[in-house]
């Protein structure tokens, strides 16, 4: 039995008892991977000198006051900066990229006294629902090697999936935790925007992207989240909202809990089994006390078309920073400023961002800025309403995560109006702004599926009073890939 096979409060109580020593946790971690990431490749980048140094130095300190997450290994998301540990979006314009400051959730973390493993592979600068947009490799699914683990974070989702890291840290813009959570049969967990701050997170779509922990339980993830939360005078966008004890709101009580289902989550699309997984799992919640009824969320058909013309502009205005002038890979064949700029952005950046910058550009350019972009954030506006009308009524809406399990690798790469179609059930959580969580809830074919628990603004602790009250009644999450 691995120690990761333990919950956090287990191992903190073998940590305080001196039965177990930090270094155990990363020679552990370390020891997976070396056995198995040659086979998931969900890790870029290692920082083993480091990580063994901050065990050796918790370990001589255990006697002073600890944290909940004191000495647990976790993987970063190479999205995220860290000072003197290689960022590189897995993209080659940032492929030697190594940050002089840390991201605010890395600085939390430090304060949480975690020690970082490295960093984990993604779609490239995010964009992507598969991991195989990515610079330098393809990650896997531990589940099956030759599926996608899902994306963008990908790399988090399966290196938690395969028992190499306890917990990870991904980011989510329309789905980028949550649906490779459900490819990987993890819990992965998508704030509120404005919980958590995005300072050092290299930005995709300004308005949309969060921070956000995947974990192998409810329990683990709200501790991950409890200590990454909070306003940052960093980052003008993150809320000044209090943050309470998530880790108090897993009572396993649901008794009167009103839940929605709306039915376009259910319906086109939607393969029979993950229709089937969902249904059941509402048995399950029913059988503890809950209650559903069918709703509609009519504006939903469109979040499709208005996250992808949001997104995509505000992508083209974040990436035009990468030119080659300050930082980051530069052409060696430019013979004047304009080839600079252009060389460099065509030899550094895959097809899938060039795709989205030249989408964004054309939506933001004079004459159709109105027609697209304008008229995506009123659609935008509509998705958002939907919500709050249903959220008058109801404590929180369930549906699937994903309309399928992992497809696989190389299946939708050169159809991207199909790939897009992946994040369907997951965007428009992200257009609205509302948490939401993916659990365990199913396999098919020996295929995790995940069930979505969307909750109001700022109500993580009532989505995850739910996942955990559905984890506890069931046995999906503590099942484990055969690697």
């Amino acid at each position: 039995m691995s120690l990761f096979d333990h919950k956090v409060s287990d191992l903190q109580e073998l940590l305080h008892k001196k039965e177990l020593k930090v270094s155990d946790l990363v020679e552990e971690s370390y020891k997976r991977i070396s056995e198995v990431d040659d086979k998931v490749q969900a890790f870029l980048t290692l920082d083993e000198d480091r990580a063994r140094q901050t065990a050796k130095s918790l370990d001589e300190n255990l006697n002073s006051t600890k944290g909940l997450l004191y000495g647990m290994p976790i993987g970063v998301k190479d999205n995220i900066v860290t000072k003197g540990l290689r960022t590189t979006c897995a993209s080659k314009i940032l492929e030697n990229f190594d940050p002089i400051y840390d991201a605010t959730v890395v600085q939390k973390l430090q304060q949480a006294k975690t020690v970082t493993i490295g960093k984990l592979n993604m779609d490239e600068f995010a964009m992507g629902s598969s991991n195989e947009n990515s610079r330098f490799q393809k990650t896997r699914n531990p589940w099956n090697l030759d599926r996608v683990p899902g994306g963008s974070s990908g790399g988090s989702a399966a290196s938690v999936a395969a028992g190499e890291v306890l917990f990870s840290l991904g980011s989510d813009t329309g789905g980028s935790i949550r649906q490779p959570a459900a490819f990987c049969g993890v819990v992965g967990m998508k704030p509120t925007y404005g919980r958590v701050s995005r300072f050092g997170l290299v930005a995709f779509a300004s308005s949309l992207d969060q921070i956000g922990p995947i974990t192998r339980t409810v329990e683990d993830n709200a501790y991950l989240l409890q200590a990454i939360s909070g306003i940052d005078a960093m980052d003008s966008t993150s809320a000044n909202v209090e943050v309470p004890n998530f880790a108090a709101a897993l009572t396993g009580d649901v008794k009167g809990l009103k839940i929605a289902v709306p039915k376009e989550y259910l319906g086109e699309g939607v393969q029979e089994s993950v229709r089937e997984s969902v249904l059941n799992a509402l048995k399950v919640l029913e059988a503890q006390g809950a209650v559903w009824e069918e709703v509609s969320l009519p504006h939903s058909k469109y979040a499709l078309a208005a996250y992808y013309l949001i997104s995509s502009s505000e992508a083209s205005a974040n990436l035009a920073r990468f030119d080659g002038v300050r930082y980051g890979y530069r052409t060696p064949n430019a013979e004047n400023l304009l080839e600079l700029y252009k060389k460099t952005r065509a030899e550094g950046f895959g097809d899938e961002v060039k795709r989205r910058i030249m989408l964004g550009t054309f939506a933001l350019s004079s004459g159709y800025y109105d027609a697209y972009y304008k008229k995506a954030q009123k659609v935008r506006t509509l998705i958002k309403q939907d919500f709050e009308q249903v959220f008058e009524k109801y404590d929180v809406i369930i549906g699937p995560t994903t309309p399928t399990p992992a497809f696989k690798i190389g299946e939708n790469i050169d159809d991207p109006l199909t790939m897009y179609v992946n994040d369907i059930l997951t965007i428009p959580v992200n257009l609205a702004g509302v948490p939401g969580i993916s659990v365990p809830c199913g396999f098919d074919n020996g295929l995790p599926l995940g069930l979505q628990i969307i909750g109001k603004h700022f109500d993580e602790a009532t989505v995850y009073r739910v996942a955990h009250a559905f984890e506890q009644a069931t046995d999906y999450h503590k099942q484990k890939p055969e690697l």
